[in-house]
C-alpha cells in the first residue's frame, strides 16, 4: 500500500490524512509550521476519538491510525515525501503558493508518484505547468470536513496522463469516497452549478422582494435545502462566499450569471462575515437577531421557483459545455453539498418547458444577461426531451 503524503496541516489537510490514515496508509503529514503540524495531529487524535465514542471504529483501529501518521515539517525541504506515492497539496489558496509547492515536490519524489492539489477554485492545468513531469498531476477537490463529506471531484488538468486519473479516482473511491470525474473549468461542478443558489438570492433580496429571513425560510421549509441561503454564507463566511464567486465571475471572462453581489461585498468591507466574526446577515452577538420570516406560501414558491430554476439552467450548462455528465452533475450537488434532489433531476420533476418560461420570464423582464437560458436547455424543450431518459 502507497505512501500518502499531505502538505498543509490545516482543517482540509488533516481531514485528508484522516481519511487516508483510517484506510490503511502509512502517512506523512507536513507543514511550514512546526506548530501547525501538532495542531494537525491534535485535531486528527480528536477526531478518531470521537469515531470511537459513536461507535464507527474501534480503538484498535483509532489507535493504528494514529500510529500511521507521521509528522514532518516542511520549513527544511520536501525530503521527508521522497517515497510517497501520492501526495497531496493543501495549502493556501495561492497560485504562486502552489505552484511552488508542486515545482519542489516534482523534483524530490519519485516519477511514479502523483502529485495532487485539493484547489477549489484555481487552474489544475495552471498548477501543473509548473512542474517537469506536468502529467503526473491531477486536482482532488475533497470538501470540508473531509472525513464526513463523501464527495471528491477528480479534475484532471489538460496535461494529465489517462492512467493517472484512473489511478487516482480509484484511490479515492477505495477510501469510500463518492468521485465525480470534472472539467478543468472555473469551480469545477459544486462551486460553479452552486452560485445561483447565492446569487439568485442575493438578487431577490436586493430588489427587496423578500428580506433574508423569508429567503432562508422559503428554500428551506419549501425547497428542502438543509439550510437557507444566507445562513450557509454567514456559516461559510462571506468573505470565503464572495471569494469564491468573483474567482468563478474572473475566471469565466466576467460573465453575468456569476456576477458577485454589491450587498455581500459590503458585508465583507464592514467586516460582518457571518458567524465567525459576530454578524453577518444576522447577528450573532449577545441579543440575537430576531427578525422573523414572512411566511407567505405564495411569495415562498416563487422564491423557490427563481432559485431552482437558475439552478437548473447553470446545471444544463454544465452539461452542455462538457464540464460533467449529467449523472455526475446531479451526484456532485447532492453528496457534496446536500441538495435535497439533483438539479437536473429537479428539472425534469417542474417540467424543463416550465424551468425555461420562468428564465425567460425572468429575462424579458430584467434584460439582464445572468437570465440568459442554456443552449442544452432550449433544445431539450424543443425536442420534449428530458435529462436520464
Amino acid at each position: 500500500m502507497i505512501t500518502v503524503g499531505v502538505v498543509g496541516s490545516g482543517a482540509m489537510g488533516a481531514g485528508i490524512a484522516q481519511v487516508a490514515a483510517t484506510r490503511g496508509h502509512q502517512v506523512i503529514l507536513g507543514d511550514a509550521d512546526p506548530a501547525a503540524v501538532q495542531r494537525g495531529a491534535a485535531t486528527i487524535a480528536a477526531a478518531l476519538a470521537r469515531e470511537v465514542e459513536k461507535e464507527r471504529l474501534t480503538s484498535e483501529a483509532a489507535e493504528a491510525a494514529r500510529q500511521r501518521l507521521v509528522l514532518a515539517s516542511t520549513a527544511d525541504g520536501l525530503a521527508a515525501f521522497r517515497d510517497c506515492g501520492l501526495v497531496i497539496e493543501a495549502i493556501v489558496e495561492r497560485l504562486e503558493a502552489k505552484q511552488a509547492l508542486l515545482r519542489e515536490l516534482d523534483g524530490v519524489v519519485g516519477p511514479d508518484c502523483i502529485l495532487a492539489t485539493n484547489t477549489s477554485s484555481l487552474s489544475v492545468t495552471a498548477l501543473a505547468s509548473a512542474c517537469a513531469l506536468p502529467e503526473r498531476v491531477i486536482g482532488l477537490h475533497f470538501f470540508n470536513p473531509a472525513p464526513v463529506m463523501p464527495l471528491v471531484e477528480v479534475v484532471p488538468a489538460a496535461q494529465t496522463a489517462p492512467h493517472v486519473t484512473t489511478q487516482a479516482r480509484g484511490l479515492a473511491d477505495r477510501w469510500g469516497k463518492v468521485t465525480v470525474l470534472a472539467a478543468d473549468t472555473p469551480g469545477f461542478i459544486v462551486n460553479r452549478v452552486a452560485r445561483p443558489f447565492y446569487g439568485e438570492s442575493l438578487r431577490i433580496l436586493d430588489e427587496g422582494l423578500a428580506d433574508a429571513p423569508t429567503i432562508d425560510w422559503a428554500l428551506r421549509e419549501l425547497g428542502g435545502f438543509r439550510m437557507g441561503p444566507f445562513l450557509l454564507m454567514d456559516f461559510i463566511g462571506n468573505d470565503v462566499n464572495y471569494a469564491v464567486t468573483e474567482s468563478v465571475w474572473r475566471a469565466t471572462y466576467f460573465d453575468a450569471r456569476y456576477r458577485p453581489s454589491a450587498t455581500q461585498r459590503r458585508l465583507v468591507e464592514a467586516g460582518w462575515l457571518g458567524r465567525k466574526s459576530g454578524r453577518g446577515y444576522y447577528d450573532y452577538l449577545a441579543g440575537a437577531d430576531t427578525r422573523q420570516a414572512v411566511e407567505d406560501p405564495t411569495l415562498g414558491e416563487l422564491i423557490v421557483r427563481r432559485v431552482v430554476s437558475m439552478l437548473v439552467n447553470e446545471a444544463a450548462d454544465a452539461v452542455h459545455w462538457r464540464i460533467a455528465s449529467a449523472d455526475d452533475v446531479d451526484l456532485a450537488m447532492t453528496r457534496g453539498v446536500n441538495y435535497p434532489r439533483g438539479p437536473l433531476a429537479w428539472g425534469n420533476e417542474i417540467g424543463l418547458d416550465r424551468v425555461l418560461a420562468e428564465i425567460e420570464r425572468l429575462h424579458e423582464e430584467s434584460r439582464d444577461d445572468r437570465y440568459r437560458p442554456s443552449v442544452l436547455l432550449r433544445r431539450m424543450v424543443r425536442d420534449g426531451r428530458r435529462f436520464f431518459a
